[in-house]
């Protein structure tokens, strides 16, 4: 069985299945993706997820506001643990820092970085971490807050070795996305080559980020096998070793997740 331990179903298109998600959740598990956790980006949409994939139990949620943008509502650390006891949040985020799309005075995203960290050690519940060009930043500010107390995951990690060791160190978990398949990810494919294999994840992240040879469509949660081909040719091992491990993985990262 697959797991994307990362997408976003309220956002995937369902073109191709009469635009029924009913139909979208029973193809995907019948592709042979058993459990999916759908990823929380702002609150104002939150309720409508949470309603959407309520029916399944192959669906877990998060509760998170992203950090791209600066007009969303902010969450105060009390309400995110608040909303985090709902049933089927399993992890708080996607939270993290972005200076690839930020501009000006980033405070902002420090701050609510911050508050999401202080929410999941509150709440004894993992994070899931987003970071683009702000390595020394993410690092520094989880040490600060003690992120290690909670753990998670380095969401669709982009970086070098030497940021997924320091997150390794903090008993954080490395999640690669469909980006490892591109031909110009030479330098990140390496880094899949030195992550230890218990503590790997792999993601879509749909519907964005489609893996080769479906780059440039919308993403979709049963592409997740592509990335699990391509973790198991840079591994020396067979996709099944890789499904089967990241499965342990992931229950292990996200112990409410229901499976």
């Amino acid at each position: 069985m697959l797991v994307d331990s990362h997408c976003h179903l309220d956002r995937v298109a369902l073109d191709h299945y009469d635009n029924r998600f009913d139909q979208f959740v029973q193809q995907t598990i019948e592709s042979g993706v058993g459990q999916m956790l759908c990823v929380s980006i702002d609150l104002e949409s939150w309720p409508a997820m949470v309603k959407l994939v309520e029916p399944y139990p192959q669906i877990n949620i998060s509760v998170g506001v992203h950090p791209n943008d600066k007009d969303r509502r902010e969450p105060s650390v009390e309400e995110l643990v608040e909303l985090s006891q709902t049933s089927k949040v399993v992890a708080i985020g996607e939270t993290g820092l972005d200076y690839f799309h930020g501009e000006g005075d980033l405070d902002w995203q420090r701050d609510r970085f911050r508050r999401h960290i202080r929410a999941a050690t509150t709440a004894n519940k993992p994070l899931i971490i987003h970071t683009r060009d702000a390595k020394s930043d993410t690092i520094g500010i989880m040490q600060e807050e003690n992120a290690a107390e909670a753990g998670g995951v380095m969401h669709c990690f982009t970086e070098d070795w030497s940021m997924a060791e320091q997150a390794l160190e903090m008993g954080f978990y490395i999640s690669f996305s469909g980006i490892i398949t591109f031909k110009n990810a030479a330098d990140l494919r390496e880094v899949v080559k030195q992550v230890p294999m218990d503590r790997l994840l792999i993601e879509t992240d749909s519907p964005y980020l489609a893996p080769v040879p479906f780059r440039g469509k919308p993403n979709q949660p049963r592409y997740v096998k592509k990335v699990a081909e391509c973790v198991a040719e840079l591994k020396g091992v067979t996709s099944e070793v890789v499904a089967d491990q990241t499965k342990e993985n992931f229950f292990r990262c996200f112990p409410l997740a229901i499976g």
